[in-house]
């Protein structure tokens, strides 16, 4: 069965998944490959609700794939879930490993967000009401730049446009770099506590919204509780939600009309978008 396959698969072989799955009604792409930057992999999409010409919140989201694999076009379910609840919604491509190391898959990002509020007017948006999401490694993405003030700075942006960031199984807290895909990605960076989400918890944060499976075996439970002990000691804005049959890719995959039985959290995410845009 296509359910049972994909559950069990990793993020990166998304493709045939994202070909197959059907896509919520109401909903188009609004743009295709527009280009964030220079570099090939500097592109982005967006999705918004078919009709109404009211401005609307952004999301962007940020995939996963260890930091070294992935593909926007992979994810057009994600684009079309999402704007099915009212949400315009961007979705960019990002350098990737090896052919990048941290920070510069961060850095990417905020350039991808800078895009967003640059056009948004283009296609309804309101570059004020942006909510970061992302899965995984995507998580940890839109979490550094929710938490580490230097990024949007430097990209341009000013950070009272984000309204909130929210992370799906992203890794906040994986000090010793123990695996591959962290050593790869983060293994040269000069001081590894800068690498780390939970070190930049603050209270002025945009509020966060944690959210992880039970049986996630690929990111641990510790990751979700060290964030939320950072934030919570210097009084900082977070919310956690776990869901017990789900794990890594069934997070995610919990989006998709497929799969949106097995756990609400594609109500989960954007109730907490609205409130944060509200």
């Amino acid at each position: 069965m296509l359910g049972a396959a994909f559950l069990a698969a990793c993020t990166p072989s998304l493709g045939t998944f994202d070909a197959l799955a059907p896509r919520d009604p109401g909903t188009r792409k609004v743009v295709h490959d527009a280009a964030y930057g220079e570099a090939p992999r500097q592109r982005i999409d967006v999705y918004a609700p078919n009709g109404s010409a009211m401005v609307r919140p952004i999301i962007v989201f940020i995939y996963g794939g260890s930091w070294s694999s992935g593909s926007k076009d992979d994810y057009e379910f994600m684009g079309a879930a999402l704007a099915s609840q009212g949400f315009v919604v961007a979705l960019p491509d990002y350098r990737l490993v090896p052919s990048v190391r941290f920070p510069t898959f961060i850095q990417d990002c905020a350039a991808a967000v800078r895009w967003v509020r640059d056009h948004a007017a283009e296609f309804g948006g309101d570059p004020n009401r942006i909510v970061l999401m992302g899965h995984s490694a995507g998580g940890y993405n839109a979490m550094m730049l929710g938490l580490d003030t230097h990024y949007l700075r430097d990209a341009g942006v000013d950070a009272s446009s984000v309204r909130g960031v929210i992370g799906l199984a992203g890794p906040y807290d994986f000090l010793p770099y123990d695996v591959d895909a962290t050593r790869d990605a983060f293994g040269e960076a000069p001081d590894p506590q800068l690498t780390q989400p939970l070190h930049f918890a603050r209270a002025d944060a945009p509020p966060l919204y944690l959210l992880w499976g039970e049986k996630d075996t690929t990111v641990g439970r510790r990751s979700i509780d060290g964030l939320e002990r950072a934030m919570h000691a210097v009084s900082g804005r977070v919310e956690t939600k776990l869901y017990p049959n789900l794990d890594h890719v069934g997070l995610m995959l919990a989006l998709s009309r497929l799969f949106r039985g097995r756990a609400p959290v594609l109500a989960d995410v954007t109730a907490f978008a609205r409130r944060v845009t509200a």
